[in-house]
């Protein structure tokens, strides 16, 4: 017999949790940018000592916390994708393996390297399938991009023998994942390079930002280059050997660093909230079986602000969403035939329709290119699977015990209905 309570929802109070960055704003922030007003300093090669550039500075923050050689601030994410595609001598000619569920930038950066992307599966980690990977490999491809979607560390075990196997180049797309780890390796340490973004939506902001990581002397020189048309005029080229080529203009401004250089000194404490929280969390929900919880390649790597699960078919995850909302807790499914999401390949229009910025000169129709990639809506069925059957709650490091209690309890409340 149903109760009062049986119709009363778990939370009635707001959720009122704003961005993962900017609610981290404080007196860090403040000083730093005011600090380069002060200094009348906003273009990061003015002056003779570099040292006392805030993107220098963010830079060697990155260099130790990965452990990388060499790290490049750019202006943003995809800026970093491309300055690390066109550092790795992709062209031209070349194919460039990326996953079915990712921001269109990571398509979008293969394109502006004048290479044509190659789109496959995810699995139920919702990040790059290693089978489809290696399924996928021609005579073409010269790199892929694993995507550590959702803060969720890809399975780079099998992805790197796969790519060591072929020779192929791996550029870890570290955009969303920032602090995220892998069998104790940093995110973006492990391929050749690592591309991270400071966007308002990411762990940490600049606004806009990205920042590339290697240990390969020859792609970094050449990404320096790529990011600054005159960068070889400069006295400090004086240590790079890269012979010039064309450019873009990926510099980023010493406010964006400032602000990026406070943002980043919080990542490890942000992060270690985010993983007890959602510990906490698949532990009161881990043993009902009308859900099936996201696999995670490496769960002490996953930043974890972000909860996936899985219900039997697209509708009972969408009935299952509208109930969980009834119940206070604000949640989405993600691939739900509604707004077009441009992480899901399909929403990709100028890509599955072969458009470049040239109607006569684009990558998959220039004298270079060889082989005859296709594309379709439906190409990769796993992944809208997968997709169409998820949920997902955002997970925030100011959630408490009470709020962590309150998702278990709708989650557990809307299973049992």
């Amino acid at each position: 017999m149903s109760t009062e309570d049986d119709f009363k929802p778990v939370r009635s109070k707001g959720w009122s949790f704003g961005l993962l960055s900017t609610e981290e704003f404080g007196e860090e922030e403040k000083e730093l940018v005011l600090g380069v007003l002060d200094k009348k300093r906003v273009f990061r090669f003015y002056g003779s000592d570099k040292e006392q550039s805030e993107a220098y500075k963010l830079e060697k923050l990155y260099r130790e916390r990965t452990g990388a050689k060499h790290a490049l601030a750019v202006n943003a994410g995809t800026s970093a994708l491309v300055a690390a595609l066109i550092g790795a001598g992709i062209g031209p000619g070349d194919e460039v393996i990326v996953p079915a569920y990712t921001y269109i930038a990571t398509a979008a950066a293969v394109l502006i390297a004048r290479a044509v992307p190659v789109i496959v599966e995810v699995d139920d980690s919702l990040t790059m399938n290693p089978q489809s990977f290696e399924a996928a490999i021609t005579p073409y491809t010269k790199a892929v991009i694993p995507v550590h979607m959702r803060g969720v560390p890809c399975r780079m075990d099998e992805i790197m023998e796969t790519a060591e196997r072929h020779g192929i180049i791996v550029i870890e797309d570290v955009a969303q994942a920032n602090g995220g780890s892998y069998k104790g390796k940093p995110l973006g340490s492990i391929g050749r390079a690592g591309c991270f973004s400071f966007q308002q939506f990411k762990l940490i902001t600049a606004g806009e930002g990205g920042m590339v990581v290697t240990n390969d002397d020859k792609l970094y020189g050449r990404s320096n280059i790529y990011h600054d048309s005159a960068f070889v005029y400069w006295d400090m080229n004086a240590e790079h050997l890269e012979p010039p080529f064309p450019g873009e203009n990926y510099r980023m401004s010493e406010l964006n660093a400032a602000l990026a250089l406070a943002q980043s000194q919080r990542i490890d404490a942000i992060v270690s909230k985010l993983r007890r929280i959602k510990t906490a969390i698949t532990a009161g929900i881990g043993d009902l079986p009308q859900i099936r919880l996201q696999s995670i390649p490496d769960p002490q790597g996953d930043v974890s602000y972000s909860l996936v699960f899985y219900l039997p078919t697209y509708e009972r995850a969408r009935q299952f969403s509208g109930l969980l909302a009834r119940e206070g807790i604000p949640n989405g499914t993600i691939d739900n035939k509604g707004f077009a999401d441009r992480h899901i390949y399909k929403n990709w229009t100028y890509v599955l329709e072969k458009r470049g910025a040239s109607e006569q000169d684009t990558p998959w129709n220039c004298r270079s290119y060889k082989g005859n990639v296709q594309y379709s809506p439906d190409m990769c069925p796993q992944t809208l699977d997968w997709l169409g059957r998820a949920v997902t709650i955002g997970l925030h490091q100011r959630m408490t015990e009470e709020d962590c209690d309150d998702v278990i309890k709708a989650i557990r409340k809307t299973a049992g209905a």
